[in-house]
C-alpha cells in the first residue's frame, strides 16, 4: 500500500509540473549594455588617480582632520550605516527561510463531552490499562519537537537569499558613494573658506590704500588742486569697500557653519591655513581608461548589484509557477495524566507528512508578481546604463573644466600683474597733474576686481580637481 501511495504522489507531482509549465512565459529579461569608449582622449594610460586615498590626494592636514571627523559624526552617513544593518538582517532572514524550522511545543487542555454522545460513549468504553485512573473531565498533556521544511527544489528560496545579499552589498556601495560625495563637499566648502579669507585680506588692504588716497585727495583739495567732487568719489569708494568687507565676513561665518554641519557638530571656528592659497598647485589627475569606472565608482557598482538582485527576483517570481514540496515531522509524548506522559511506547506520538502545492487555476496574482519583477529588472538595466553614461560624461566635463580653468587662471594672473603696475603709474600721473582722479579710481577698482576674480578662479581650479577625482570614483576608500 505504501508503494501505491508513493506512485500516486509522483503522478500528482508530474501532472502538476506539466500543467504549470505548459504555458510559456512571454517576457524575457533585458540585457544591459556595458560597452564604454576605449579611452577618454588621446591618452590611454591605465593609471587612475581615483585609486589614491583621499588623505594623500588632498594633502592638507586641516582638511583631512575635518573629513575624519565627518566620517564619524555626519548624521546622514550614520543613517546609511543603519540601512546597511537592516539589509544585513534581511540576508539573515532570507537565509533562514530555506533551512528547516524546528520548534518545541507543550500544552495542556481539559475537555468534557456529554456522556450520551458518540465521543462520550467512546470514552466510557475505552479500554484502560489496569491500575490507570481515567479522569473525568478528560485532561490532555502534550509536549514534543516539531519540524517543517520547504524543499527548495527550484532554488526559489536560495535565489531570494542571494538577491537580499546583493541588495546588502548595494547598500554598502551606496554608503561608499555617500562618502565620496561627503569628502568632495567638505573639500569644496573648505576651499571656498580659504578663498573668502584671501578676499577679506585683499579688501582690507584695499581699504587702507583707499583711506590713504582719500587723505591725499583732501590735501589736494585744501591746496585747491581738486574739487570736493574728487573727495566725495574717493570717500564713496572707501564706504563701498567697507560694506563689501562685512558681506565677505558674513559669507565666512556661513561657510564655517555649513562645514560644521557637514562635520556633524555645533558651529565653531574652523582651523585652517589660508596663506599661500594662490600659490597652491592643483593635484595632477591621471584619468586611466573609462572601463575602470565600472570597478571604481560606487554608484555604478551599486547599480550593478541592484541589477543582479533584480535578475534573481525574476527567477524567484518564475519559481512561484512551479509546485512546492513541504515536509513536516513531529516527535513527542501525550497523555491524559502527567504521571503517564513519559511511558513509552504508550504515550509516544510521532508524525511525518509531505505536501505538494501547485497553482493550477487563477494564477493572476503570481503572473502579476512575475510581470512586476520583469519590469523592475528592466528598470534596473536602464538605471545601470544611465549610471555608466553619467559617470563617463562627468569625467569628460571635468577634464575640460580643469584644462580651461588652468588657461583662464594664467591669463587672469597676467591681468592682475598689469593692473597692479598700472596703479602706481596712475598715481604718479595724478600727482603730476597728467591724469585726473577718475583714472586713479577706475584703475584701483579694476585691480581689486581682478584680484578677487583671480582668487575665485583659483577656488574653481581646486574644486574642479576635487570634482574630477570624485567623478573618477575616488574618495570612498
Amino acid at each position: 500500500m505504501i508503494k501505491n501511495i508513493k506512485k500516486q504522489i509522483v503522478v500528482v507531482f508530474a501532472v502538476s509540473l506539466a500543467f504549470s509549465a505548459c504555458k510559456s512565459l512571454d517576457i524575457a529579461e533585458k540585457k544591459e549594455n556595458r560597452n564604454l569608449p576605449a579611452q577618454y582622449e588621446e591618452s590611454s594610460d591605465t593609471l587612475n588617480s581615483a585609486q589614491i586615498i583621499w588623505k594623500t590626494f588632498l594633502n592638507d592636514p586641516y582638511l583631512n582632520e575635518l573629513i575624519d571627523t565627518a566620517l564619524i559624526n555626519n548624521q546622514e552617513l550614520n543613517l546609511m550605516l543603519q540601512e546597511i544593518s537592516i539589509a544585513r538582517n534581511e540576508v539573515r532572514a532570507k537565509k533562514g527561510e530555506y533551512l528547516p524550522f524546528l520548534t518545541f511545543r507543550g500544552g495542556a487542555s481539559v475537555d468534557r463531552v456529554g456522556k450520551y454522545t458518540r465521543n462520550g460513549a467512546v470514552e466510557s468504553n475505552l479500554p484502560i490499562k489496569s491500575g490507570v485512573e481515567f479522569p473525568d473531565p478528560l485532561t490532555d498533556y502534550t509536549f514534543g519537537a516539531y519540524a517543517n521544511w520547504e524543499v527548495d527544489i527550484w532554488r526559489k528560496l536560495r535565489n531570494a537569499k542571494k538577491s537580499a545579499a546583493m541588495r546588502y552589498l548595494a547598500t554598502v556601495e551606496g554608503k561608499n558613494f555617500m562618502v565620496t560625495n561627503l569628502v568632495a563637499e567638505i573639500a569644496t566648502s573648505y576651499y571656498e573658506l580659504l578663498a573668502l579669507d584671501n578676499q577679506v585680506t585683499i579688501v582690507k588692504k584695499n581699504i587702507d590704500l583707499r583711506q590713504t588716497a582719500l587723505r591725499f585727495v583732501k590735501q589736494q583739495k585744501d591746496a585747491a588742486k581738486v574739487t570736493e567732487l574728487a573727495v566725495l568719489k574717493f570717500e564713496a569708494e572707501v564706504y563701498k569697500n567697507q560694506s563689501h568687507l562685512f558681506i565677505l565676513q558674513q559669507q565666512v561665518i556661513q561657510t564655517e557653519n555649513n562645514l560644521n554641519l557637514l562635520i556633524g557638530r555645533f558651529p565653531r571656528p574652523i582651523t585652517r591655513s589660508s596663506n599661500g592659497f594662490l600659490d597652491r598647485m592643483p593635484q595632477g589627475i591621471a584619468t586611466g581608461i573609462p572601463a575602470q569606472l565600472l570597478a571604481q565608482r560606487p554608484d555604478i557598482r551599486q547599480a550593478e548589484l541592484q541589477l543582479e538582485a533584480a535578475k534573481l527576483d525574476v527567477k524567484v517570481a518564475r519559481a512561484n509557477f512551479y509546485p512546492s514540496l513541504s515536509l513536516g515531522a513531529g516527535l513527542g509524548y501525550q497523555a491524559f495524566n502527567p504521571k503517564y506522559i513519559m511511558q513509552t511506547p504508550e504515550s509516544m506520538l510521532y508524525s511525518l507528512a509531505g505536501d505538494i502545492i501547485s497553482p493550477l487555476v487563477n494564477r493572476n496574482g503570481i503572473k502579476a508578481t512575475y510581470y512586476s519583477a520583469n519590469a523592475k529588472q528592466i528598470q534596473a538595466v536602464y538605471n545601470y546604463e544611465r549610471s555608466i553614461l553619467t559617470g563617463y560624461t562627468e569625467v569628460l566635463n571635468q577634464l575640460n573644466n580643469v584644462r580651461n580653468l588652468q588657461l583662464g587662471y594664467d591669463l587672469k594672473a597676467q591681468q592682475v600683474r598689469a593692473l597692479t603696475e598700472s596703479i602706481a603709474i596712475s598715481v604718479n600721473l595724478f600727482n603730476s597733474a597728467r591724469a585726473d582722479y577718475m583714472e586713479v579710481l577706475l584703475t584701483q577698482r579694476d585691480a581689486l576686481e581682478a584680484r578677487i576674480e583671480q582668487i575665485e578662479v583659483k577656488q574653481q581650479q581646486m574644486n574642479a580637481v576635487v570634482k574630477i577625482y570624485q567623478a573618477l570614483g575616488g574618495g570612498w576608500n
